[in-house]
């Protein structure tokens, strides 16, 4: 990767797993992590579930790889996903893939890339077994694309059945502090972003109703927020919370 570029990743995705509403914030949240080079899509589009997806093709310039099923096996779009994965990790064309699929299958798959050395970030619904996610280096629940949105749009009218509550996330976060060294109980926010990519890459602030980390961590209301001058955002735990 040139200095001063974002990296260059493949987007990979399994039409028979994914979607099409998910596309727009898809694109979005690949955005933040690199620039989407290659765009490619498999699955039969002549089949009424997967057809959705042939409208949004032209406005995310998508390669479409249509796959003609000869069997009732529903694996030969992900063979040629993982064809198709392995012919541009060796070309060394990319920095890193975005697979986007609920489907265990990929989980060596992911294993592999990350094993050369390049980035896999994964993106599938909240049915996605631990295995597939915890084989990328993070992991986006694109069932919390929708939540994201609703709360953006008012936040006050999403039933509160269809999300969790931001307090819901501080067991996890109060866990991960713990193991973040700190001489005065203070973590930078960053540090803590850091430890759940690589401890739990599927944790999603949007499915606690947050668009970002920042957000859900004030929310929760069991942690102390402030930023100096010059420095970025720093945490801990509130006096109750710490000694409970």
């Amino acid at each position: 990767m040139s200095a001063g570029l974002s990296p260059r990743l493949a987007v990979l995705i399994d039409a028979e797993n994914s979607p099409a509403r998910i596309a727009d914030p898809l694109f979005e949240a690949i955005g933040s992590r690199g620039r989407a080079c290659v765009r490619r899509i498999f699955g039969d589009f002549s089949h009424p579930g997967i057809r959705p997806w042939i409208d949004v093709l032209s406005r995310h310039a998508l390669d479409a790889r249509q796959h003609f099923p000869l069997t009732r096996s529903k694996n030969g779009a992900d063979i040629a996903l993982v064809i198709e994965a392995m012919d541009l990790l060796h070309g060394g064309l990319v920095d890193g893939f975005c697979l986007v699929s609920s489907d265990s299958d990929f989980t060596r798959l992911a294993g592999r890339i990350r094993e050369h050395g390049l980035a896999v970030h994964g993106f599938g619904g909240s049915k996605t077994p631990s295995s597939f996610r915890l084989a990328c280096d993070s992991f986006v629940d694109t069932d919390a694309f929708g939540l994201a949105s609703c709360a953006a749009a008012k936040p006050d009218d999403a039933p509160s059945s269809e999300r969790l509550h931001p307090s819901a996330a501080v067991p996890v976060l109060r866990r991960l502090i713990a193991g973040l060294d700190s001489e005065d109980g203070w973590i930078p926010l960053a540090a803590l972003g850091v430890a759940l990519g690589a401890q739990q890459p599927d944790f999603d602030p949007r499915a606690f109703g947050c668009a970002r980390l920042g957000d859900l961590v004030r929310k929760a209301g069991a942690f102390e927020v402030r930023q100096r001058q010059g420095e970025g955002y720093r945490l801990r735990l509130r006096t109750a919370d710490a000694t409970a």
